[in-house]
């Protein structure tokens, strides 16, 4: 198969109507962090059990075409001593893998972050690819504030995004480009809509300058919703349409499928904007989802690290997942929530 084929492949495997993609890449850290909130201890044990249930949750491909994985999971295997990866394919699921390598302050604006790991992106892609992994995540982020982010980030981000994306392409790996301009700060959702209209414009300048095929990758945004200290909500309506203005102003109708992010929204939000978005006419590409925290919260409380909950955690992922599916066609309603 040529590489143009094997892209096309799993483009056609991932971008399917009423399905999403299920952030499961949480670094180590982050994952801690996860399962100190339910005070379990992150084991290397616990993690793997976790990740079991979550990705062999009876009936998840039915509403989540594609999973980002951490590069421990690859190597993991579920209870009945199936590799992970393959438990995401005998459901439908296509595995990937994030393969940044975090983030830290931009020497010359060190109030703004840049992401590492292009050194030898070439050779782990390889690795993973024989492991399994489909398709590839890169995530950069940009803060609003003062002056923040700096023209230096907005350009240099863009052009990290842009070279992963190139070498993904090259390796037959399909990749999610990832910029998020953070919820964090006190601005309003005019001033995200601003930022994250230069910040797209920029990343496809640079997607252009690289060669990248845009109809070979998928990208995954942020929102546009006020800073969490902002004290002034949005609406759904709002969000939809201040989020969609800036899309079609930024990024070409060739890309297959825009995949949010959940950005620290809760997961009825994210579930509801979502679904605002897919009532709006006209959208060139597909609007989804590639929501971590707001797939798999409810599930994580449920499971609490407890054997006897396996079920209890699978039901509310699974209910999630159907929810978003459904936005996914503008067909939901916060009345679903208690059904």
């Amino acid at each position: 198969m040529s590489v143009s084929a094997e892209l096309q492949s799993t483009i056609d495997a991932m971008v399917q109507k009423g399905k999403g993609i299920l952030a499961a890449d949480e670094s180590s850290p982050t994952i801690a962090k996860r399962f100190k909130s339910i005070a379990v201890e992150s084991t290397e044990e616990n993690r793997r059990a976790y990740r079991s249930l979550v990705l062999g949750t009876p009936g998840l491909g039915d509403f989540v075409s594609g999973v980002i994985l951490f590069e421990e999971t690859l190597g993991q295997r579920s209870e009945g001593g199936t590799l992970l990866p393959q438990v995401c394919v005998a459901q439908g699921i296509v595995p990937g893998i994030k393969v940044d390598k975090g983030k830290g302050p931009m020497p010359e604006s060190p109030k703004d972050e840049i992401t590492y790991g292009l050194d030898g992106l070439k050779e782990r892609l390889l690795g993973y690819k024989e492991q399994g992994a489909r398709f590839a995540k890169w995530r950069n982020v940009y803060h609003i504030g003062h002056a923040l982010p700096s023209r230096l980030a907005i350009d240099a981000n863009a052009e990290v995004l842009a070279r992963y994306a190139a070498i993904c392409q090259a390796e037959g790996v399909v990749p999610i480009v990832e910029p998020e301009v953070l919820i964090d700060g006190e601005h309003s959702i005019d001033k995200c809509a601003r930022v994250t209209e230069a910040v797209l414009h920029e990343v496809f300048h640079a997607l252009h300058r690289h060669g990248v095929l845009l109809e070979h990758m998928l990208l995954k945004p942020n929102m546009v919703i006020p800073g969490k200290e902002n004290g002034t909500p949005a609406s759904a309506e709002e969000v939809a349409e201040k989020t969609v203005r800036v899309l079609k102003r930024t990024v070409p109708a060739a890309v297959p499928s825009i995949n949010f992010l959940s950005g620290g929204l809760s997961s009825e939000d994210a579930t509801e904007f979502l679904n605002a978005m897919n009532q709006l006419p006209g959208n060139p590409w597909e609007l989804s989802f590639s929501y971590g925290r707001a797939l798999q919260e409810h599930a994580l409380k449920a499971w609490s690290g407890q054997p006897t909950q396996v079920q209890a955690a699978q039901d509310a992922l699974l209910k999630r997942a159907r929810l978003n599916g459904a936005a996914r066609s503008g067909s939901y309603s916060r009345a679903m929530e208690s059904e």
